[in-house]
């Protein structure tokens, strides 16, 4: 069995994520095909925990990234430092015709049957071009680092950025930081970037560095070149399948401590039944079943990434860290946007068996 987690008492930062900052442009339940207007979200997978864990549960966190000089880019920076966020960034210039550019994302909300959809232009991307050496790993840990996070959209953007995740993740290590990472295994990129057999060959060198892995069934199977479990689940709430994975993960990486995912039945665009389920130092913690009402899911996994690894930076149970992440993944998904508009004092309302009367 793994050794426990051990998570630094100090640092300068609490959590610092790797990865590219995206912009999203959303308009609702129109579909793109007819829409006339649009919000924009800012986003990143990895930039969305550290965004989660600042403003709602107040930590001190940073984001390494790509930043443009250009107005798109401008108007990320303002909302890093509006999550309060400390960046640190590896700045390119824009050609004013064709980039680098920060990427974007195309994602409407869907309504009842019609699905959301989502697609992407995320070429000549600065997020993309990032490589070793771009960040003075030395420095930034220097500070003291208490947790490191990156994931699999970054690691698969480019040749480079895994190899960059490698080099963070090693000088993490080093500096005594925990390191997570979050699978998240999207196919149409692993196979620009070289495919499916690629990704496990990278997705491995990451691994060997990290404590906490997030992920569910297909991203570890996808991902860690896993075989599947011989009998599938009866629902998707059910984490029997992702329990029987578990050992085979551990079995690959022994020095895995940690493995997270959230469970999904989705019923309708806006009707999802909801959990979670960690295994942690050889124990399995499953959280209950919320009924949402959705009004926009995109973000939810970095919504219970951002709380349960608040619970177990505050020294939360293993059980009431699950507790916090699957509170706040559920919450998350009645703002719209990719990041939290939620307060603490919500999480933990909601994480103890809160209810949505009205509050006076």
């Amino acid at each position: 069995m793994s050794q426990a987690l051990t998570i630094r008492q100090d640092g300068a930062l609490d959590f610092l994520s790797l990865g590219a900052l995206v912009h999203r442009l959303d308009p609702g339940v129109i579909p793109f095909r007819k829409a006339t207007e649009c919000h924009i979200h800012v986003s990143g997978g990895e930039f969305n925990c550290a965004a989660n864990l600042a403003d709602c549960f107040g930590l001190q966190t940073g984001i390494a990234s790509a930043m443009v000089d250009y107005p798109i880019g401008d108007l990320v920076r303002e909302r890093v430092k509006a999550m309060g966020v400390k960046p640190f960034y590896k700045l390119f210039k824009h050609n004013g015709v064709n980039g680098p550019n920060i990427a974007a994302v195309y994602s409407d909300r869907g309504q009842g049957v019609r699905a959301p959809v989502v697609f992407y232009n995320r070429s000549n991307e600065a997020g993309a071009l990032l490589k070793p050496g771009d960040f003075d790993w030395k420095a930034i840990f220097g500070q003291g680092v208490r947790w490191f996070h990156s994931g699999g959209i970054f690691a698969a953007l480019s040749e480079t950025t895994g190899e960059l995740v490698i080099e963070a993740a090693q000088a993490a290590k080093e500096a005594g930081a925990v390191v997570s990472f979050d699978l998240n295994y999207r196919e149409k990129l692993w196979n620009i970037a070289g495919g499916a057999q690629r990704a496990v060959e990278v997705l491995a060198r990451i691994v060997k560095n990290v404590d906490v892995l997030v992920g569910n069934e297909e991203d570890l199977q996808k991902g860690l070149g896993l075989p599947g479990p011989e009998v599938a689940s009866k629902s998707k709430l059910d984490p029997g399948t992702f329990i029987e994975m578990i050992n085979k993960v551990v079995e690959q990486h022994p020095h895995i401590k940690v493995v997270a995912t959230t469970l999904r039945e989705v019923h309708s665009t806006n009707h999802h039944s909801w959990s979670a389920v960690a295994w942690i130092n050889g124990e399995t913690h499953v959280a209950p079943v919320a009924e949402l009402d959705v009004l926009d899911r995109v973000g939810g996994g970095d919504g219970f990434a951002s709380g349960f690894f608040y619970g177990l930076l505050t020294g939360e149970s293993p059980a009431d860290s699950v507790k916090l992440g699957w509170a706040h993944g559920a919450l998350l998904t009645t703002f719209p946007g990719d990041t939290t508009m939620a307060t603490l004092e919500q999480v933990k309302s909601f994480a103890k068996g809160g209810s949505a009367r009205i509050q006076r």
